[in-house]
């Protein structure tokens, strides 16, 4: 298998919730591949430390800065992106809020499902209408083990990535036809900042490791390989799948 079939030189990606994390991991392997980065965030700033990453690999980085809860911002940014033209648009960007089902605060509800699935269709929605205009692009969502499962006091959460699995379903269908690849990754348990509360529960983390056929916690760079075959010619004819890197969990 050729190389060339993973070699993004001369595209530009971008990868929103690149500050950190995941993102940042995608970021880091769309840039090693050849890509320029569009990174966004909430508190992204020029100088970050992703984008001296970038930058050190050869490739150009352009930080933005966006509140993902705010509707209104997320329209403005979507119709900026679009002007730009990317080739490739990584919907990554999420929070997460835990509270029992019982007692889940209704306005962390409504804020988990604008960051982590409003805001991704109307970022999709702009910049894949520039995408349709080309006739190619790439689109890659950040799915969850919970697009598969409910998971435990995270209900906003469950409900927004089983969301962003029949989203990336949904455009897929419309979308292949005419040149745009619709996919998502669904990461295991990644040791980040939104799983540190499991990490630091000693049973709860136990039991997680207990389950995971790979016998550890995911770090972002795993997510690395499956970001750039997504973005790349080698995903040309692989449309509308929610690619689990989980270790084995979802076989288990």
């Amino acid at each position: 298998m050729s190389a060339g079939l993973f070699d993004l030189t001369g595209t530009l990606a971008v990868v929103t919730g690149a500050r950190r994390g995941i993102g940042r991991a995608m970021a880091e392997a769309l840039a090693d591949a050849g890509a320029d980065i569009i990174g966004v965030s909430a508190s992204l700033s020029s100088g970050s430390d992703v984008q001296a990453s970038v930058e050190a690999k050869g490739r150009t980085f352009e930080a933005i800065s966006c509140d993902f809860a705010d509707a209104a911002a997320v329209d403005q940014l979507g119709r900026r992106l679009a002007q730009r033209m990317p080739d490739v648009l990584v919907n990554n960007a999420g929070t997460i809020e835990r509270a029992p089902a019982a007692a889940h605060p209704r306005d962390a509800w409504d804020r988990v499902l604008q960051v982590n699935l409003s805001s991704q269709f109307a970022l999709s929605q702009a910049v894949g209408s520039s995408m349709l205009e080309r006739g190619r692009g790439k689109i890659i969502f950040t799915a969850s083990l919970l697009s598969f499962q409910g998971g435990i006091n995270v209900p906003g959460y469950a409900a927004a990535k089983s969301g962003i699995a029949g989203l990336t379903k949904a455009l897929s269908n419309e979308w292949s036809a005419r040149g745009v690849n619709v996919n998502a990754i669904a990461p295991g348990y990644i040791a980040t900042d939104n799983t540190a509360a499991l990490q630091a529960d000693e049973d709860r983390s136990r039991s997680i490791l207990e389950r995971i056929p790979a016998g550890r916690w995911g770090q972002a760079d795993d997510l690395a390989g499956a970001t750039v075959f997504l973005a790349s010619h080698a995903s040309d004819y692989v449309n509308g799948i929610v690619l689990p890197v989980d270790g084995g969990w979802l076989g288990r």
